[in-house]
């Protein structure tokens, strides 16, 4: 192991936007328990291992050639959460195919980085393999979906597409979370179904809803308005798999 470079802090450092995730096709993970699920889970995606000196006897030694060492100070300077941990993982992202026998999440204008973790780690959980967004959802390689997703971001994948297209070309029985909709514990399930969720604070939008063969609803016996989409989705999920 030897020294991060001043040029090579700064390439990291540059991983914090974006654009310069997507234009080099990697994603950051920090942490030092999501950094070593994903040298287990990921390891021939590897592209760079950042440590510092305390957390490296726990690096295995197969990844010791891709490892550099930091210095506290210099690990504050390249890291994109407040209080860093103890290593930085970047990894090349996965080449992904659509799987179009599977029951598949589809999430329409997702916005909060935290919901994305929750539903990708929700999708973990029950065995979905695979999330297909509209362009406009949030981008399931921000540090704080990463985060949030406790890992379910390597086993889980994850397509951005034309929603409307999507739908329109797929066979499988499109199951909507809706507002005004059957019980969803009334319905009968789909094998292979698509399960679609809504924007936050809109709903899925109206062409979508177009194109939803049974919209389900949560009963509401209470005052609040309306679910938290990654509530919500736990709940359908925990009914339409059992």
């Amino acid at each position: 192991m030897e020294a991060l470079s001043k040029a090579k802090q700064k390439w990291v450092r540059s991983l914090q936007l974006k654009k310069n995730r997507d234009q080099a096709l990697l994603f950051v993970v920090e942490g030092e328990k999501s950094v070593l699920e994903g040298l287990s889970a990921f390891a021939s995606h590897l592209e760079l291992l950042v440590s510092i000196d305390s957390f490296a006897s726990q690096i295995p030694d197969q990844f010791h050639s891709k490892t550099f060492l930091v210095t506290n100070k210099e690990l504050e300077q390249i890291s994109e959460l407040k209080t860093p941990n103890k290593c930085i993982a970047i990894f090349r992202r996965p080449d992904t195919v659509l799987l179009s026998d599977q029951f598949t999440i589809v999430l329409d204008g997702i916005q909060d980085p935290g919901n994305l973790g929750t539903i990708l780690r929700l999708a973990d959980w029950f065995g979905v393999k695979q999330l297909v967004c509209s362009k406009d959802t949030v981008d399931c390689y921000n540090p704080k979906v990463i985060q949030s997703s406790m890992g379910a971001i390597y086993r889980v994948i994850v397509h951005y597409t034309d929603l409307a297209s999507y739908l329109r070309n797929s066979p499988q029985q499109k199951y909507g979370a809706m507002l005004n909709g059957k019980n969803y514990k009334e319905t009968d399930y789909a094998e292979n179904a698509i399960l679609i969720m809504g924007n936050e604070g809109k709903g899925v939008r109206p062409e979508i809803e177009a194109l939803i063969d049974f919209p389900v609803t949560i009963p509401r016996f209470g005052e609040a308005e309306s679910l938290n989409v990654a509530t919500a989705t736990a709940i359908l999920l925990a009914e339409i798999i059992r």
